[in-house]
């Protein structure tokens, strides 16, 4: 039973866009099942999700037409009929990346890739909007599924440890496996050039992705360089990522009363993930602001593209980013901006900086991430095996 190769079912029932495909993607293209024992994988999915998978001879990709429907119809489908399609592909182990389980088949293994429903302080940012319920529902269904999972995947240990706490002992085994970053990101650091060698007509570029949101705090990102550009600083903001409607009404807000006509700051608005390497060779300082994450990936895709990088002293980000950046508190636009101004009065900090963070992003790999985490579902079926 031991050399046997095992059959690894996935659901992706909702996982349609974001980091959530990116990481199906990533995990699947990756994969070499031959050195982990295992001899397919079925992915569930509906058919905009399936068609962005690489066609593989060891893949079977599975799309019930319920799954071509909205929220309830994919949910009813994961409630109701997954375990079962589960059991008649008699696969070895269920993968739940997207967290949410709520079927009769086991052994599972469920991971966490969302913090926020587990972070009270960041939920009651939303009190009095749909999106405050839907975290709060979030959190029961994933509580849920972490307890009666066979196995929990954590991407940081800041992330195990807040989750563990919100819901005591788990029954089945955890890991911490980080998810990689794409080389298409892989940019050496550039030569760093005094602040004297800017103007207002060139500025030294700083650069903010990530999806506009309450707790990512760009306005307080704009108010500290509004705050250095009026003690003359040549400094400037590039925006970039999708919005959250209330978000973007506060960023807007702050944007015409100290940039009206936008001559500093700019939000470029959503841009697609194939292109957000250039994007960043762009820049010449990377920015990251976000109080709640379970793995920032926005983050470390800014290390490996050898940006210098001021970043929140909040979650996991000291964890990710270690002595390779400078840190501030995201609430807080006068740190911020002391932060910042730290950052760019000094050449040879960013040089210092910025080779020691590329060489740190060296380590999130999508090859490590697919061995390390078909490994630990080939070890929670053995064990199941065993114990039955």
């Amino acid at each position: 039973m031991n050399n046997k190769k095992i059959k690894v079912g996935i659901d992706a029932t909702n996982i349609r866009a974001g980091g959530g495909i990116t990481h199906l993607m990533e995990l699947l293209d990756a994969l070499n099942p031959v050195y982990i024992d295992i001899d397919a994988i079925i992915v569930w999915g509906g058919s905009s999700t399936l068609n962005q998978l690489k066609n593989q001879s060891w893949l079977l990709k599975k799309n019930p037409s319920m799954l071509e429907g909205g929220i309830l119809s994919r949910t009813y489908w994961q409630f109701f009929h997954l375990s079962n399609a589960a059991r008649s592909d008699e696969c070895d182990v269920l993968f739940v990346p997207g967290g949410s389980y709520a079927g009769n088949f086991h052994p599972v293994v469920t991971m966490s890739q969302n913090l926020l429903p587990f972070d009270f302080v960041e939920i009651w940012r939303y009190f009095g909007k749909l999106k405050f319920y839907k975290l709060l529902l979030l959190r029961i269904t994933q509580y849920l599924s972490f307890k009666r999972s066979e196995g929990v995947i954590f991407l940081t240990e800041y992330a195990r440890k807040v989750i563990i706490n919100s819901t005591d002992d788990f029954y089945g085994n955890t890991c911490i496996i980080p998810h990689g970053v794409n080389i298409r990101f892989d940019c050496p650091p550039k030569f760093q050039r005094d602040i004297s060698s800017y103007s207002n007509s060139n500025p030294y570029r700083f650069l903010y992705v990530s999806i506009i949101d309450l707790y990512k705090h760009q306005w307080n990102v704009v108010e500290a360089v509004s705050l250095l550009r009026g003690r003359g600083i040549p400094i400037a903001l590039d925006l970039v990522g999708p919005s959250y409607p209330p978000a973007l009404l506060k960023l807007n807000s702050i944007m015409n009363r100290v940039d009206p006509y936008r001559h500093w700051v700019c939000y470029h608005g959503p841009v697609a993930f194939d292109g957000l390497h250039t994007i960043y060779k762009n820049a010449d300082a990377g920015i990251f602001s976000s109080s709640c994450e379970n793995m920032p990936n926005i983050l470390i895709e800014k290390m490996i593209s050898g940006l210098p990088i001021a970043c929140s002293n909040r979650g996991p980000m000291p964890e990710v980013l270690g002595s390779s950046g400078v840190y501030f508190d995201p609430e807080d636009p006068i740190d911020i901006a002391n932060v910042l101004l730290e950052l760019v009065n000094s050449s040879a900090m960013r040089t210092s900086l910025s080779g020691d963070s590329y060489k740190r992003a060296k380590k999130y790999s999508w090859e490590h991430c697919a061995v390390d985490t078909f490994g630990f579902l080939n070890e929670i079926s053995r064990k199941y095996i065993a114990k039955s």
